[in-house]
């Protein structure tokens, strides 16, 4: 067993790779970085400006403070061996003993991977087999994975599934109501995603209950650009509102949610799209920007604020789909001790949790508005003291998560 203590955690995007180092002896944060435009090689003045960038932060050790580097990075191997000289320069380099494990976001672990595992060969093949359920995300994984085995090759790297959490679900909640040797054949089933942000924010919230997550059920509402829904029953996830991919569920940035499926069969038959132009218009060019032109939450309310019916309506569907969740997980639970707001505009967004919460005084939620407006990165009850059912802002913590799940497994 391993008497090392830190654990960095990778999440490597498609051209972008967001890192922290972290010391799970107090559960510290040494480092954190952002590696951004990956593959972008031309000069600022031929490319609009834009060029790779690294913004890198210690936390710790002789040299603390924030440092940015602006210049083509060529590749992810590029990338994380810059981010490795950072972290040599403050005294944290990737060749310290003291450095556990590596710690990597993974988005689909689909049926195989239910919980946090060392990566060999069999592994790294087996999640490259997944690539066709995650074809936006997986092949990013897969590639910081590759470039940290290369560089540590003697420590263990740890994958973390996005999905892993809703493992739990029961099958009459993970299956769709489809041809069932069709369904087995490619894989088609509920899976769901954000699992370490419900995961974590679902603990946290029973702790500020003054419970145990075996104690409590919680209605989990991650709220960011993409956005999902999770019922907690005693720290086990039963439902979840993403399905085979991130596209299902609440109304997102970009993306659609909930759908007909024969919207797809009209826009084939009838608008003549192909499956690419379907795919992008459903990802890329739905939700709050195919609604009213704006993805950004703060720009819709402001527009909102303003009179603007595009934004009125776009936030009025938003807010419907979010309220109809709410309610069909408290009949999933039977009973709900809390529902959790989370990520960017859950944590940051009075409007939204207002909204959201308004006239559901008779599934016991009711806010208090001071205690709403308040903003702060500690995790807080919104709720006045005489509501049935606790409402919580609870700041999520992915990467301490993955920290956490992967420095348990390699000293297990």
């Amino acid at each position: 067993m391993t008497t090392a203590s830190r654990v960095l955690v990778l999440n490597s995007g498609s051209s972008s790779v967001k890192y922290q180092l972290l010391d799970m002896a107090d559960r510290s944060r040494l480092a954190v970085g952002l590696v951004e435009r990956i593959g972008v090689g031309a000069p600022p003045a031929k490319r609009g400006g834009q060029t790779s960038r690294l913004a890198h932060e210690a936390l710790a050790g002789p040299n603390p403070g924030r440092r940015e580097r602006v210049g083509p990075i060529a590749d992810h191997e590029a990338a994380l061996k810059a981010v490795a000289a950072e972290l040599a320069a403050d005294g944290l380099g990737l060749d310290s003993p003291e450095l556990a494990a590596v710690g990597h976001r993974v988005v689909h672990g689909g049926t195989r991977f239910t919980a946090p595992t060392v990566i060999d060969d069999e592994v790294l093949a087996e999640v490259r087999s997944l690539v066709p359920l995650a074809p936006l995300h997986n092949p990013a994984n897969i590639t910081g994975i590759e470039v940290a085995r290369a560089l540590r090759a003697d420590i263990p790297q740890v994958a973390v599934f996005d999905t892993a959490f809703h493992s739990t679900m029961p099958e009459h909640a993970a299956q769709y109501a489809i041809d069932a040797a069709t369904a087995a054949k490619y894989s088609v089933r509920r899976y769901g995603f954000h699992g370490t942000s419900h995961a974590y924010v679902s603990r946290a919230t029973a702790r500020l209950l003054g419970k145990a997550p075996e104690e409590v059920n919680v209605i989990v509402l991650h709220l960011g650009n993409g956005a999902s829904a999770s019922a907690v029953r005693g720290g086990v996830c039963v439902d979840t509102s993403m399905g085979l991919t991130p596209l299902e569920g609440l109304v997102m940035g970009t993306r659609s949610g909930d759908l007909d499926p024969a919207v797809i069969f009209h826009l084939a038959r009838v608008g003549g799209l192909s499956v690419d132009e379907i795919d992008a218009l459903l990802n890329k060019r739905s939700g709050l920007l195919g609604m009213c032109g704006d993805n950004d939450m703060r720009e819709v309310l402001r527009r909102a604020g303003e009179g603007d019916a595009a934004a009125q309506g776009a936030f009025a569907t938003y807010v419907h789909r979010l309220k109809k969740y709410i309610g069909a997980y408290a009949a999933v639970l039977g009973r709900v001790d809390a529902v959790a707001f989370t990520a960017g505009v859950g944590e940051n967004s009075p409007q939204v949790r207002e909204a959201a919460v308004d006239g559901l005084a008779e599934l016991g939620l009711v806010l208090d508005p001071e205690a709403n407006a308040v903003r702060s990165p500690e995790p807080r009850l919104i709720s006045t003291e005489y509501a049935r059912v606790a409402v919580a802002v609870v700041p999520t913590d992915e990467e301490l998560e993955i920290a956490s799940q992967a420095y348990a497994l390699v000293t297990q």
